[in-house]
């Protein structure tokens, strides 16, 4: 929240817990001179997380992490890159030319073209808590405007078995999980400008954050696509927000 920055504090910083229909579960403040690594426990305690299946950036790909979700009976598709070497040149290094192709997309929209292959492994000695599968998605987009073609290879490791998921399944949570871009992030930035408010006393920063994720949550349970379309909306007449509240 670069607002909340003060001559004498660093900006205030949320880590939240969001569903893939935009619904934010659980929030927390990060402490000062930290990062987010030492909050992703505490965050996640607050959650019934037996038998779902967690999407992270590849921060989250950490050895604590792992054996915590299985811990509390949860899955993990992780992300890994060369900040993990070890396992990254492990995982890069199977035979992914020999591994049949298990799922592809292609799709025209936002002035490209983009194809997503994604092939999966069986490999149990993979060096991370209940991992027992290998995932490497490749990625073609090809520029309408300009015709520059980019092609770009990700790594993941999973602790769902062939039996647990599809590769279908697997590619929408992997896909899924940057939606929080647009259900979240961008909402408040650019709806709500979150990170113009000069907000800074005390908790207040934090609390207002909340109170924002509330609305777009509520907004996201009711079917609702344009959050700011659906705040004008609400604002011409009192009565809607205590009803979507169930306060009437």
């Amino acid at each position: 929240m670069r607002g909340s920055r003060t001559q004498t504090t660093t900006a205030i910083q949320l880590l939240a817990a969001m569903d893939h229909h935009g619904v934010v579960l659980a929030q927390r403040q990060i402490a000062s001179r930290s990062n987010e690594i030492p909050s992703f426990q505490p965050l996640l305690d607050t959650i019934d997380l037996e038998s779902t299946v967690l999407t992270g950036d590849a921060l989250r790909t950490q050895h604590g992490h792992g054996a915590y979700l299985i811990e509390r009976g949860a899955h993990y598709p992780a992300i890994v890159k060369k900040n993990h070497p070890g396992l990254y040149a492990q995982v890069r290094k199977l035979p992914w030319a020999e591994i049949p192709l298990d799922h592809h997309t292609r799709e025209r929209a936002h002035h490209r073209d983009e194809i997503r292959r994604l092939k999966v492994a069986a490999f149990r000695r993979i060096d991370y808590p209940g991992a027992r599968q290998a995932i490497q998605v490749v990625r073609w987009r090809r520029d309408l405007a300009t015709g520059k073609l980019t092609i770009e290879r990700v790594y993941l490791i999973t602790s769902l078995d062939v039996f647990d998921a599809t590769p279908a399944k697997l590619a929408a949570w992997i896909r899924g999980h940057w939606g929080i871009e647009n259900l979240l992030h961008h909402v408040r930035d650019r709806t709500f400008r979150e990170d113009d408010s000069k907000v800074r006393t005390g908790t207040l920063p934090r609390t207002m954050a909340s109170l924002r994720n509330l609305a777009i949550s509520l907004f996201r349970q009711t079917g609702e696509t344009n959050i700011a379309a659906a705040l004008r909306r609400t604002s011409r007449d009192y009565h809607r927000p205590l009803s979507a509240l169930g306060l009437t």
